[in-house]
Protein backbone atom coordinates (compact mmCIF):
# COMPACT_ATOMS: atom_id res chain seq x y z
CA UNK A 1 0.00 0.00 0.00
CA UNK A 2 1.16 3.53 -1.06
CA UNK A 3 1.00 6.12 1.46
CA UNK A 4 2.46 9.12 2.00
CA UNK A 5 3.64 10.68 5.20
CA UNK A 6 2.61 14.15 6.04
CA UNK A 7 4.69 16.02 8.93
CA UNK A 8 3.74 19.61 10.93
CA UNK A 9 5.55 21.07 13.59
CA UNK A 10 3.41 23.77 14.59
CA UNK A 11 3.61 26.17 17.68
CA UNK A 12 0.99 23.98 19.26
CA UNK A 13 1.31 20.48 18.04
CA UNK A 14 4.03 18.16 16.79
CA UNK A 15 2.09 15.57 13.84
CA UNK A 16 2.69 13.20 11.67
CA UNK A 17 0.22 11.32 9.33
CA UNK A 18 0.63 8.61 6.74
CA UNK A 19 -2.32 8.86 3.89
CA UNK A 20 -3.56 7.09 0.99
CA UNK A 21 -3.89 8.80 -2.50
CA UNK A 22 -7.67 8.59 -1.82
CA UNK A 23 -7.28 10.34 1.59
CA UNK A 24 -7.50 7.63 3.63
CA UNK A 25 -5.50 7.73 6.87
CA UNK A 26 -3.60 4.65 7.63
CA UNK A 27 -1.75 5.54 10.65
CA UNK A 28 -1.15 9.34 12.94
CA UNK A 29 0.35 10.75 15.81
CA UNK A 30 0.27 14.12 17.32
CA UNK A 31 0.85 15.58 20.55
CA UNK A 32 0.04 19.14 21.74
CA UNK A 33 2.56 20.87 23.04
CA UNK A 34 3.41 21.60 27.28
CA UNK A 35 2.16 25.24 28.34
CA UNK A 36 2.94 25.90 32.21
CA UNK A 37 0.02 26.59 33.88
CA UNK A 38 -0.85 30.10 34.15
CA UNK A 39 0.83 30.63 31.01
CA UNK A 40 -0.56 31.64 27.41
CA UNK A 41 1.84 30.05 24.96
CA UNK A 42 5.55 29.32 24.17
CA UNK A 43 8.49 30.60 23.20
CA UNK A 44 9.92 29.58 19.60
CA UNK A 45 13.33 28.09 21.66
CA UNK A 46 11.03 26.01 23.87
CA UNK A 47 8.48 24.84 21.37
CA UNK A 48 11.36 23.69 19.20
CA UNK A 49 12.78 21.74 21.61
CA UNK A 50 9.42 19.69 22.57
CA UNK A 51 9.30 19.24 18.85
CA UNK A 52 12.48 17.80 18.81
CA UNK A 53 11.84 15.46 21.69
CA UNK A 54 8.19 14.72 20.82
CA UNK A 55 8.95 13.28 17.34
CA UNK A 56 11.52 10.37 17.87
CA UNK A 57 8.21 8.96 20.29
CA UNK A 58 5.94 9.49 17.85
CA UNK A 59 7.65 8.13 15.03
CA UNK A 60 8.19 4.87 17.30
CA UNK A 61 3.97 4.73 17.25
CA UNK A 62 4.05 4.80 13.17
CA UNK A 63 4.57 1.62 11.63
CA UNK A 64 6.17 3.01 8.80
CA UNK A 65 7.99 -0.42 8.26
CA UNK A 66 4.33 -1.47 7.19
CA UNK A 67 4.18 0.73 4.13
CA UNK A 68 4.85 1.91 0.63
CA UNK A 69 6.01 5.33 1.78
CA UNK A 70 5.83 7.11 -1.69
CA UNK A 71 7.16 10.77 -0.71
CA UNK A 72 7.43 13.18 2.25
CA UNK A 73 5.89 16.15 2.86
CA UNK A 74 6.10 18.48 5.68
CA UNK A 75 4.84 22.38 6.33
CA UNK A 76 8.27 24.57 5.78
CA UNK A 77 6.25 27.70 7.56
CA UNK A 78 3.50 29.36 8.47
CA UNK A 79 1.59 30.97 4.98
CA UNK A 80 2.49 30.78 1.65
CA UNK A 81 4.00 34.35 1.42
CA UNK A 82 7.10 36.13 0.97
CA UNK A 83 9.43 36.56 4.42
CA UNK A 84 6.85 33.67 6.07
CA UNK A 85 9.17 31.92 8.74
CA UNK A 86 8.76 30.53 12.19
CA UNK A 87 11.54 28.21 13.51
CA UNK A 88 9.36 25.67 14.82
CA UNK A 89 8.71 24.50 11.07
CA UNK A 90 12.27 23.64 10.59
CA UNK A 91 12.07 20.86 12.51
CA UNK A 92 9.48 19.43 10.53
CA UNK A 93 11.52 20.39 7.61
CA UNK A 94 14.84 19.04 8.58
CA UNK A 95 13.19 15.45 9.34
CA UNK A 96 11.06 15.35 6.27
CA UNK A 97 14.85 16.30 4.20
CA UNK A 98 16.60 13.20 6.22
CA UNK A 99 13.89 10.60 5.99
CA UNK A 100 13.39 11.63 2.18
CA UNK A 101 17.48 11.24 1.85
CA UNK A 102 17.21 7.93 3.94
CA UNK A 103 14.35 6.26 2.46
CA UNK A 104 15.37 7.66 -1.08
CA UNK A 105 11.74 9.08 -1.82
CA UNK A 106 10.87 12.52 -3.14
CA UNK A 107 10.38 15.38 -0.26
CA UNK A 108 7.73 18.00 -0.56
CA UNK A 109 7.31 21.16 1.31
CA UNK A 110 4.20 22.84 1.47
CA UNK A 111 3.06 25.70 4.17
CA UNK A 112 0.82 25.04 7.56
CA UNK A 113 -2.13 27.33 6.22
CA UNK A 114 -2.44 25.24 2.92
CA UNK A 115 -2.77 21.96 4.90
CA UNK A 116 -5.12 23.68 7.36
CA UNK A 117 -7.11 24.28 3.73
CA UNK A 118 -6.33 21.17 2.60
CA UNK A 119 -7.41 19.00 5.91
CA UNK A 120 -10.64 21.20 5.52
CA UNK A 121 -11.36 20.14 2.22
CA UNK A 122 -10.52 16.40 2.58
CA UNK A 123 -12.85 15.95 5.94
CA UNK A 124 -15.76 18.29 5.34
CA UNK A 125 -19.25 16.74 4.72
CA UNK A 126 -19.18 18.32 1.03
CA UNK A 127 -16.30 20.38 -0.16
CA UNK A 128 -16.49 23.90 -2.36
CA UNK A 129 -17.60 22.83 -5.73
CA UNK A 130 -15.74 25.74 -7.56
CA UNK A 131 -12.15 26.14 -7.95
CA UNK A 132 -12.07 29.43 -6.15
CA UNK A 133 -13.71 30.01 -3.11
CA UNK A 134 -13.53 31.51 0.21
CA UNK A 135 -11.58 30.11 3.13
CA UNK A 136 -11.31 31.72 6.76
CA UNK A 137 -8.37 30.43 8.49
CA UNK A 138 -8.86 30.76 12.90
CA UNK A 139 -6.56 29.83 15.16
CA UNK A 140 -4.18 31.15 17.69
CA UNK A 141 -1.70 32.37 15.25
CA UNK A 142 -3.88 33.49 12.28
CA UNK A 143 -7.27 34.86 11.94
CA UNK A 144 -7.50 36.02 7.74
CA UNK A 145 -9.93 35.93 5.27
CA UNK A 146 -8.43 34.36 2.23
CA UNK A 147 -9.27 34.19 -1.59
CA UNK A 148 -8.20 30.53 -2.85
CA UNK A 149 -7.79 28.91 -6.02
CA UNK A 150 -7.04 25.30 -6.08
CA UNK A 151 -3.72 24.22 -8.41
CA UNK A 152 -2.00 21.22 -9.37
CA UNK A 153 -0.25 21.02 -6.28
CA UNK A 154 -1.84 23.20 -3.62
CA UNK A 155 -3.45 27.00 -3.95
CA UNK A 156 -3.34 29.88 -4.85
CA UNK A 157 -3.81 32.42 -1.83
CA UNK A 158 -4.65 36.11 -1.73
CA UNK A 159 -5.19 37.68 1.67
CA UNK A 160 -8.66 39.19 1.56
CA UNK A 161 -8.95 40.57 4.98
CA UNK A 162 -8.51 39.71 8.56
CA UNK A 163 -7.15 40.72 12.55
CA UNK A 164 -5.56 43.98 12.66
CA UNK A 165 -4.01 42.85 16.28
CA UNK A 166 -5.39 39.78 17.94
CA UNK A 167 -6.09 36.31 16.42
CA UNK A 168 -9.22 34.65 16.93
CA UNK A 169 -7.33 32.01 19.32
CA UNK A 170 -5.20 34.65 21.04
CA UNK A 171 -8.63 35.85 22.65
CA UNK A 172 -10.03 32.66 23.37
CA UNK A 173 -6.94 31.58 25.38
CA UNK A 174 -6.39 35.13 27.24
CA UNK A 175 -9.84 35.07 27.85
CA UNK A 176 -9.91 31.40 29.17
CA UNK A 177 -6.60 31.48 31.00
CA UNK A 178 -7.92 34.50 33.09
CA UNK A 179 -10.80 32.11 33.96
CA UNK A 180 -8.51 29.81 35.83
CA UNK A 181 -8.42 27.67 32.58
CA UNK A 182 -5.04 25.95 30.84
CA UNK A 183 -3.88 26.28 27.72
CA UNK A 184 -5.04 25.80 24.80
CA UNK A 185 -8.62 27.15 26.19
CA UNK A 186 -10.92 26.35 23.43
CA UNK A 187 -12.62 23.12 24.21
CA UNK A 188 -12.75 24.01 27.93
CA UNK A 189 -14.54 27.61 27.22
CA UNK A 190 -16.67 25.89 25.11
CA UNK A 191 -17.98 23.56 27.52
CA UNK A 192 -18.44 26.11 30.47
CA UNK A 193 -20.79 28.59 27.97
CA UNK A 194 -23.40 25.84 27.41
CA UNK A 195 -23.88 26.94 30.64
CA UNK A 196 -24.96 30.39 30.08
CA UNK A 197 -27.85 32.22 28.80
CA UNK A 198 -26.14 34.24 26.51
CA UNK A 199 -27.67 37.79 28.52
CA UNK A 200 -24.03 39.24 28.42
CA UNK A 201 -22.43 40.73 25.50
CA UNK A 202 -19.50 42.21 24.74
CA UNK A 203 -19.47 44.47 21.14
CA UNK A 204 -17.55 43.44 17.85
CA UNK A 205 -15.01 45.79 16.00
CA UNK A 206 -15.44 45.19 11.63
CA UNK A 207 -14.11 47.86 9.01
CA UNK A 208 -14.53 46.32 6.07
CA UNK A 209 -13.21 43.32 5.83
CA UNK A 210 -10.96 44.03 8.92
CA UNK A 211 -11.67 43.55 12.51
CA UNK A 212 -10.22 43.80 15.82
CA UNK A 213 -10.41 41.91 18.84
CA UNK A 214 -8.14 43.78 21.17
CA UNK A 215 -10.91 46.05 22.31
CA UNK A 216 -13.64 43.04 23.24
CA UNK A 217 -10.25 41.31 25.11
CA UNK A 218 -10.04 44.48 27.46
CA UNK A 219 -14.18 44.24 27.25
CA UNK A 220 -13.89 40.94 28.31
CA UNK A 221 -11.00 40.59 31.06
CA UNK A 222 -13.27 43.70 32.68
CA UNK A 223 -15.91 41.88 33.53
CA UNK A 224 -14.13 39.54 34.70
CA UNK A 225 -11.97 41.76 37.11
CA UNK A 226 -15.24 43.44 38.05
CA UNK A 227 -17.93 40.19 38.34
CA UNK A 228 -19.76 42.23 36.27
CA UNK A 229 -20.75 38.44 34.56
CA UNK A 230 -20.45 34.93 35.63
CA UNK A 231 -17.63 32.83 33.72
CA UNK A 232 -20.03 31.18 32.12
CA UNK A 233 -21.70 34.32 30.41
CA UNK A 234 -18.27 35.90 29.83
CA UNK A 235 -17.08 32.30 28.02
CA UNK A 236 -20.28 32.42 26.16
CA UNK A 237 -20.04 36.36 25.09
CA UNK A 238 -16.09 35.38 23.74
CA UNK A 239 -17.87 33.32 21.45
CA UNK A 240 -20.26 35.38 20.19
CA UNK A 241 -18.21 38.26 19.83
CA UNK A 242 -15.97 35.86 17.53
CA UNK A 243 -19.01 35.16 15.75
CA UNK A 244 -20.95 37.73 15.25
CA UNK A 245 -17.44 39.57 13.40
CA UNK A 246 -17.28 36.66 11.14
CA UNK A 247 -20.59 37.34 10.37
CA UNK A 248 -20.20 41.02 9.69
CA UNK A 249 -17.09 40.38 7.66
CA UNK A 250 -18.17 37.46 5.59
CA UNK A 251 -21.56 39.49 5.16
CA UNK A 252 -19.65 42.17 3.68
CA UNK A 253 -17.35 40.26 1.29
CA UNK A 254 -20.23 38.52 -0.26
CA UNK A 255 -21.95 41.76 -1.03
CA UNK A 256 -18.48 42.84 -2.28
CA UNK A 257 -18.91 40.26 -4.95
CA UNK A 258 -16.19 37.88 -3.51
CA UNK A 259 -17.29 33.59 -3.71
CA UNK A 260 -20.32 32.75 -1.93
CA UNK A 261 -18.85 29.58 -1.18
CA UNK A 262 -16.79 29.41 2.22
CA UNK A 263 -14.44 27.27 3.88
CA UNK A 264 -13.62 27.86 7.60
CA UNK A 265 -10.45 25.93 9.15
CA UNK A 266 -8.27 26.34 12.31
CA UNK A 267 -8.75 25.49 15.91
CA UNK A 268 -11.35 27.64 16.43
CA UNK A 269 -13.61 26.50 13.22
CA UNK A 270 -14.26 23.57 15.82
CA UNK A 271 -16.39 25.52 18.09
CA UNK A 272 -19.73 24.34 17.54
CA UNK A 273 -21.57 27.69 18.53
CA UNK A 274 -19.93 29.44 16.82
CA UNK A 275 -20.40 27.26 13.39
CA UNK A 276 -24.44 26.85 13.85
CA UNK A 277 -24.68 30.56 14.30
CA UNK A 278 -22.60 31.69 11.37
CA UNK A 279 -24.74 28.68 9.28
CA UNK A 280 -28.12 30.04 10.28
CA UNK A 281 -27.20 33.63 9.78
CA UNK A 282 -24.92 33.38 6.80
CA UNK A 283 -26.65 30.19 4.75
CA UNK A 284 -30.15 32.29 5.70
CA UNK A 285 -31.51 33.11 2.03
CA UNK A 286 -30.83 36.82 2.17
CA UNK A 287 -27.50 36.17 2.11
CA UNK A 288 -27.27 32.54 -0.06
CA UNK A 289 -23.19 32.31 1.32
CA UNK A 290 -22.79 28.09 1.35
CA UNK A 291 -20.55 27.52 4.27
CA UNK A 292 -17.95 24.37 4.44
CA UNK A 293 -16.49 23.69 8.00
CA UNK A 294 -13.53 21.05 8.60
CA UNK A 295 -14.21 18.10 10.75
CA UNK A 296 -13.72 19.31 14.16
CA UNK A 297 -11.29 16.27 14.80
CA UNK A 298 -8.68 17.95 12.12
CA UNK A 299 -9.37 21.60 12.20
CA UNK A 300 -6.82 22.10 14.89
CA UNK A 301 -3.02 21.86 13.75
CA UNK A 302 -2.22 18.21 12.13
CA UNK A 303 -0.48 16.74 9.70
CA UNK A 304 -3.13 15.31 7.45
CA UNK A 305 -4.01 18.29 5.34
CA UNK A 306 -0.09 18.61 4.68
CA UNK A 307 -0.23 14.45 3.53
CA UNK A 308 -2.73 15.44 0.71
CA UNK A 309 -1.04 17.80 -0.68
CA UNK A 310 2.39 15.74 -1.10
CA UNK A 311 0.42 13.19 -3.34
CA UNK A 312 -0.84 16.59 -5.42
CA UNK A 313 2.57 17.83 -5.41
CA UNK A 314 4.11 13.78 -6.43
CA UNK A 315 1.53 13.87 -9.33
CA UNK A 316 2.68 17.17 -10.60
CA UNK A 317 6.21 16.10 -10.37
CA UNK A 318 5.99 12.84 -12.28
CA UNK A 319 4.05 14.85 -15.01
Amino acid sequence: MKVMLGIDTSNYRTSLCLATEDGRIVAEAKRLLRVKEGKRGLQQSEAVFQHVMNLPELSDQMGWTEYDIAGVCASEKPRPVEGSYMPVFKVGEGLAKSLSAYMKVPCFLTTHQEGHIAAGEYTADRRPEAARFLAVHLSGGTSELLLCERTEDGYRIEKAGGTLDLHAGQLVDRIGVALGMSFPAGPQLEELARESGGEFRVASSVKGLQFSFSGPEAALLRAIETKEASAAEIARATEQCIASTLEKVLRRAVEEGLPREILIVGGVAANQYIRERLIKRLEHPAVKASLYFCDPVYSGDNAYGVAMLGWKKLKTNIK
